[in-house]
């Protein structure tokens, strides 16, 4: 929605200020002004980018015009998850977890918490880490290596689309370019008409620079700065999952794992303790 006020905004600052100075609208209509830029910059795009970075753009591109994934609710019930979790491989020893683990769709325990459950890259990393310490893997540095390596490789996959759509974006005001001078070739070809005429085929080879730029740096840019700030947001989920973890792992009890996993959670959306011994007080006990 922000993005889609932010597009509105542009629009309408842009337009109704060249018609308030008295600029005549029907010249910006130029169409295969139009093609050339977009086309060319697509044809790029496509071009420069390896198969799976063109799938992952086709799945992510709409994240720039959707509310945020995780709010503050999604983080009171993941830190209540976490809570539940470790209380239970406390009480009952790790190897409680292994049938939540190995089936978390139809786990008890995470069926407390929807939210979590069906995000589904979570669940994987959350239960894939829980089963390296059932196997015997329960040294806190270990792990968070390994964690870390994981977090880095999906926010570099993730950043690739906003790095290449950022690409596509430094690109266009070149591309509007070409349309521009190719307008001017066309000019050049009705020399002898009148200038009139002239005055008019030059303005619309000029719209071509105008597109290229406002194109670039009114919509294609912003949205990859969008898409950049959303990974980002995102990867904190992650982020507070490892640091429960870890702090599990390093013998702390629930309430202080859960603890040292809310203040990883950003400050705007982290719910405060109080907050978070109230929801985990009305939990059942783990089983």
């Amino acid at each position: 929605m922000k993005s889609i006020i932010g597009i509105l905004v542009v629009i309408l600052c842009t337009l109704v200020s060249y018609v308030l100075e008295h600029g005549h609208i029907e010249v910006l209509w130029q169409p295969l002004e139009a093609v050339i830029i977009i086309g060319s910059s697509i044809g790029a795009f496509i071009t420069s980018n390896p198969p799976a970075v063109l799938k992952r753009t086709t799945k992510l591109l709409p994240l720039a015009f959707k509310k945020p994934k995780y709010n503050k609710q999604s983080y009171v019930e993941l830190l209540s998850m976490l809570y539940q979790t470790f209380k239970l491989a406390k009480t009952k020893g790790m190897l409680a977890l292994e049938a939540h683990i190995e089936k978390p769709d139809d786990s008890s325990l995470f069926q407390q918490f929807p939210g979590f459950l069906h995000d589904h890259h979570a669940v994987e990393f959350f239960c894939d880490y829980l089963r390296l310490v059932t196997l015997g893997s329960d040294k806190p540095h270990e792990l968070e290596a390994l964690m870390d390596a994981e977090i880095e490789v999906h926010h570099n996959e993730e950043h690739a689309v906003s790095d290449a759509i950022q690409n596509m974006a430094d690109g266009m005001p070149a591309l509007g370019i070409v349309a521009a001078v190719l307008g001017v070739i066309m000019t050049m070809g009705a020399i002898a008409e009148p200038p009139e005429v002239l005055g008019h085929m030059i303005g619309g080879a000029l719209v071509g620079t105008f597109l290229g730029v406002w194109t670039a740096y009114g919509y294609v840019a912003p949205i990859s700065n969008t898409l950049k700030a959303t990974f980002d947001l995102n990867g904190k989920y992650f982020i507070v999952i490892k640091t429960g973890l870890l702090a599990h792992l390093s013998g702390y009890a629930p309430s202080i794992s859960i603890e040292y996993a809310r203040k990883a959670i950003d400050s705007d959306l982290r719910p405060s303790f109080l907050e978070m011994e109230e929801a985990t007080s009305t939990l059942p006990a783990p089983g």
